[in-house]
């Protein structure tokens, strides 16, 4: 078995939407390793309701030790992500890893969920993990420990999650084809695919707004940084095609200790599951 790499020091990742929440949980985690972060992500002016934007997200991973290319842009237009590519690529000379982050979500059931809204969640969604992939792949290609890894859910066609929210689990489940997909194709060229969800909800600022301001029965992001961490130092050639649940993860990094990822008011026995998961 190849030996695992321990770090992320000298990587450059490309994260899309990493302004805020996972996204920039992750880039904070290997930045802390002193890793270079290309962030690509739409919120250059701050959110009235969700804070931070693609400059403070930048800020925070300087401090933590790394690298940080702030590239304002959307991740469903052509043009924009190739021109993320080439900039990542031009500033760190070569590209490591992509995160495929950027997520819309839309829980309307069908009759309420307009078209422009379902288009939003598909363009960004499944789209835009397929595009940034696609653009980014040569420069995997030439890395010598390439990952690509999703922020999307285990696959299961149990009519109820597909029924509860169709709109939004198209997009979603589209993200997780792509990891399945793309495992079969880039494996013999030992790039790494992998999709990672949490076991419970995350207390992002996006999962607030969409739920209320009471109190989250959840954990904090970095529970999925920690995680996303222990899967992107693993070898690619020998970790790909899986969809993998945070907590399982750090169980089999050796990680005991739930309690600090415990978000504000929340108790290990009133934790709320995810979607997706049985």
């Amino acid at each position: 078995m190849t030996s695992t790499p321990t770090t992320l020091a000298g990587r450059t990742l490309l994260i899309s939407g990493g302004s805020r929440g996972i996204g920039l949980a992750i880039a904070v985690r290997a930045a802390r390793d002193g890793a270079n972060v290309a962030l690509l992500a739409k919120t250059a002016e701050p959110h009235p309701r969700l804070p931070g934007t693609i400059h403070t997200a930048a800020a925070d991973i300087e401090a933590a030790g790394g690298a940080a290319l702030p590239i304002v842009g959307d991740v469903r237009d052509d043009a924009t992500v190739e021109a993320a590519v080439a900039a990542t690529v031009e500033r760190f000379g070569g590209i490591d890893i992509v995160v495929n982050n950027a997520s819309a979500i839309n829980l309307s059931k069908t009759p309420d969920l307009s078209m422009k809204q379902y288009d939003l969640m598909q363009d960004i969604n499944c789209r835009g993990s397929f595009l940034l992939t696609k653009t980014a792949l040569p420069h995997l290609l030439a890395s010598q420990n390439p990952h690509v890894l999703t922020l999307s859910p285990p696959l299961s066609l149990k009519p109820h999650w597909v029924g509860e929210h169709v709109g939004y689990t198209i997009a979603k489940y589209g993200m997780s084809l792509t990891t399945l997909g793309f495992a079969h194709e880039f494996a013999a060229h030992g790039v790494a695919v992998n999709s990672l969800w949490p076991r419970t909800l995350i207390a992002t600022a996006a999962v607030r707004n969409l739920l209320g301001d009471g109190v989250l029965h959840s954990r904090t992001a970095e529970i999925m940084s920690d995680a996303a961490h222990a899967v992107l130092t693993r070898p690619s050639r020998e970790c790909t095609g899986n969809f993998f649940i945070d907590e399982d993860v750090l169980r089999e990094a050796g990680v005991t200790d739930f309690a600090k990822y415990l978000s504000e008011g929340a108790t290990e026995e009133s934790l709320q599951e995810d979607f997706y998961l049985d």
